[in-house]
């Protein structure tokens, strides 16, 4: 047989139905980063994101275990698509219970080490204009963030957006052009330049 990492999600999957557990430890380590990446990038709570990233991987395991997970998609945007939900349940009980704090602070997702140059002065232009571009992004109403996060930092493609999110192409596709918009209208109007080296 071989390697786990080298076979496909759906592989890992049917392995895993079949009582491979390493199969979802694979599985695992592919998509941890990323996913508690997107949660935590959406929520802004350490312990919250944390709570929202289990729970993804237990409905998961539950839902391939009853055998109720079909192969017809990406592993990612499915798993994705639960975290989602997760998140908006999530929104709605805060929104019931006012119990949830945001005061924590924040990772920065758009330090690229990429971008890091020798030059200290070039090093600090790139930081302040990543701090605006952050500030761009997290100026945006919750769905725009939300779809430029998956394009940018995801890499996903819009029907994989429009498939996790629950709407339609179109609807992704536009909620970016106004994302979009929208930071060049508050960029101009903070007088950010926006300049990497």
């Amino acid at each position: 047989m071989k390697n786990l990492n080298q076979l496909t999600d759906d592989m890992l999957v049917a392995l895993y139905s079949k009582g491979e557990n390493k199969a979802f430890d694979e599985l695992l380590s592919r998509y941890q980063d990323k996913l508690f990446n997107y949660i935590y990038f959406v929520v802004h709570n350490q312990e919250l994101a944390e709570d929202i990233f289990q729970e993804t991987f237990v409905k998961a395991i539950v839902t391939i275990q009853q055998g109720r997970y079909t192969a017809d998609g990406k592993f990612s945007a499915w798993i994705t698509r639960i975290a989602h939900n997760l998140v908006i349940d999530s929104f709605r009980q805060e929104r019931n219970e006012n119990t949830v704090s945001n005061d924590e602070g924040e990772i920065d997702l758009f330090n690229n080490a990429e971008l890091c140059d020798d030059n200290i002065e070039m090093q600090m232009v790139n930081d302040q204009t990543l701090n605006d571009i952050r500030r761009l992004v997290d100026a945006l109403p919750d769905n725009q963030r939300e779809v430029v996060y998956m394009r940018y930092y995801q890499d996903l493609s819009f029907k994989e957006i429009a498939d996790i999110t629950g709407v339609s192409i179109n609807t992704a596709l536009g909620r970016m052009r106004y994302a979009i918009l929208n930071m060049r209208r508050i960029a101009q109007e903070n007088d950010i330049v926006l300049q990497m080296y």
